[in-house]
């Protein structure tokens, strides 16, 4: 990724592949050497969820290290900033899991994004990230995700899935799935799509008394859903969605 141009003083680029569709303007003298490590020991289950829902620039990037047998989730929302990035490093140990949830929303011209490299670094470990994109405007939203499975990483169960949905003209989302694997037992998946709302429902929920603005937010409501699935925690899930939706409420 950029870490090694970040660490020598050189401002990333557009040249980046990691950086390919960045607002990198927008970074002015933000310091990106300050990462969060996170440390998930032998059997333990960690999980955290974060909503970014502020003004300018936030970028947050985070270092994970998943011991063997142990469980890290992750579940987020991008809902703020002119350019807002959450970048996620993973090294996976034997039998871990990784999950990611990420949901990014917005208009007018910003730009929201997540970026991940999970390294299944031994065998039998999984991963799975989920990521819904909803923009309108001018707006942007971006999911970047490697995964790299080495030699001995047998039995490696690993997945991405990535879906935007662009209620205007204008707005736009981009998705850059990449899969490297050195070992030959393995499953690795991705699939990644870009559309619009589903006319035929909006026309069916209309015919039946709903409005289309309340139409529109229960079919988002919907998509956006996916990326909660694995939460096992109503409340906070609840509370990202009402984040999420609050921005599209405002847009209405």
């Amino acid at each position: 990724m950029a870490e090694a141009a970040t660490l020598s003083g050189v401002r990333p680029t557009r040249k980046d592949e990691a950086w390919r569709y960045s607002a990198v303007e927008a970074l002015g003298d933000a310091p990106l050497d300050d990462w969060r490590t996170i440390e998930v020991g032998p059997g333990e289950t960690f999980r955290d969820s974060f909503a970014i829902d502020g003004d300018g620039t936030d970028v947050r990037r985070l270092r994970v290290n998943v011991g063997e047998g142990a469980t890290c989730e992750l579940f987020g929302v991008i809902a703020g900033g002119e350019y807002a990035r959450v970048e996620v490093e993973v090294t996976l140990a034997r039998g871990s899991h990784f999950e990611l949830g990420g949901v990014t929303v917005g208009g007018r011209e910003t730009v929201r994004e997540f970026v991940t490299h999970v390294v299944h670094a031994e065998p039998e470990a999984t991963s799975n990230q989920v990521v819904r994109a909803v923009h309108w405007g001018q707006g942007t939203g971006n999911f970047l995700g490697r995964i790299d499975c080495v030699r001995d990483a047998q039995k490696t169960d690993a997945a991405q899935d990535f879906k935007g949905l662009l209620l205007e003209k204008g707005a736009s989302v981009n998705a850059v799935p990449q899969l490297e694997i050195f070992a030959d037992d393995v499953k690795c998946a991705h699939g990644a799509t870009v559309g619009q709302l589903d006319e035929a429902a909006r026309f069916y929920m209309a015919a039946r008394g709903l409005s289309p603005e309340l139409a529109r937010k229960l079919l988002v409501r919907a998509f956006l859903g996916d990326a909660f699935v694995a939460l096992d925690d109503e409340a906070e899930s609840e509370r990202l969605m009402d984040l999420a939706l609050s921005k599209l409420d405002a847009h209405l």
